[in-house]
């Protein structure tokens, strides 16, 4: 094994079903040191995998927490965090170590695209509320596929291809980072159940100074829909942009700013119903306005066992989901 391959080991946060995470595991044998499946509290146990160290968890806790729980137990410098939906070819850890290594210490992401060979937006800027009011607003989701309105949600649009970029942060798909700057930070805070756990991460990394960077010269091919319920990814997903602006300062700017938009996106469902769409304008408004205020966005319940995409009620480019 050689010197590279000796210095990382590799995380697989794993729910539901086996045959993905399996996959996984079998081709990453032979690229990394170590390699740690972390079994989020899945309703069926996940059983041994050759080549891999399982660890259960019985507390389903998140995607946050179940890393924190591989990378407790990993000897290497450098841990690859993998979604246990990705596909990955037979020299992907060497290809990616060695694209990162000019920018080490380093939280680096390949390129990630989706089955069809479409790239997802892994570079992204540091949240603001105009992003996530842009994003919150009904009326702009036909322009979704604007590189402007991309911009206006958060997107890096410079990371596309196989740029190599420095960017603010980068998705939890497929992550590099140095283990020992992970550790020193606390590691992700596990007050985030599923999505804005990355940004956190890399902000408090940011402090020691270490960078984010997306190296476009390796790609990854992410199936999706792995770790998200579709009846509760929205829900999971404003519960931790709270949390974002609880921690990071801008909450009730937020919130009151959301609404506002939630207004807006009133008027627009209102002359929808009145063009005999089916939609219900005031049981929409309630439904973001109870997201907004937080209500029932708790995280103790634990996810149901089948994958499936992350879709949404306004039909939003979401910036945060894996």
């Amino acid at each position: 094994m050689n010197e590279a391959i000796q210095q990382v080991g590799v995380v697989v946060p794993h729910y539901g079903d086996p045959a993905p995470t399996r996959d996984l595991v079998a081709s990453l044998i032979g690229q990394a040191l170590s390699i740690v499946v972390v079994d989020d509290g899945s309703p069926e146990p996940l059983a041994p995998i050759s080549g891999a160290s399982v660890v259960r968890r019985e507390v389903n806790g998140g995607f946050g927490a179940a890393v924190n729980t591989g990378m407790a137990r990993l000897p290497t410098e450098l841990a690859l965090i993998l979604n246990s939906d990705l596909e990955i070819g037979p020299t992907f850890v060497a290809d990616l170590l060695a694209a990162a290594a000019p920018w080490q210490p380093v939280v680096a992401s390949p390129q990630v695209t989706t089955l069809d060979g479409d790239p997802e937006w892994v570079g992204r800027h540091f949240p603001t509320i105009g992003h996530q009011v842009i994003e919150w607003l009904t009326p702009l989701a036909r322009f979704r596929h604007l590189p402007r309105l991309h911009e206006a949600v958060g997107h890096d649009t410079r990371a596309v291809g196989d740029a190599v970029v420095p960017v603010d942060w980068v998705v939890g798909a497929a992550v590099l980072v140095p283990v020992a700057a992970f550790r020193a930070v606390g590691g992700f805070d596990e007050r985030y159940f599923m999505n804005a756990e990355e940004v956190d991460l890399q902000r408090r990394l940011r402090g020691l100074g270490i960078p984010s960077v997306v190296l476009g010269t390796v790609s990854v091919v992410h199936r999706g829909g792995g770790s998200s319920d579709p009846a509760r990814s929205r829900q999971w997903l404003v519960a931790s942009r709270l949390q974002y602006a609880r921690t990071w300062g801008g909450l009730r700017r937020l919130q009151m700013a959301l609404a506002g938009a939630s207004a807006v996106n009133l008027c627009a469902n209102v002359s929808r119903r009145a063009l005999r769409r089916p939609v219900r304008p005031v049981d929409v408004l309630r439904e973001e306005l109870r997201l907004i205020q937080g209500r029932g966005a708790g995280h103790a319940a634990a996810r149901p066992p089948s994958p499936a995409g992350v879709p949404t009620d306004t039909e939003q480019d979401l910036p945060c989901e894996r």
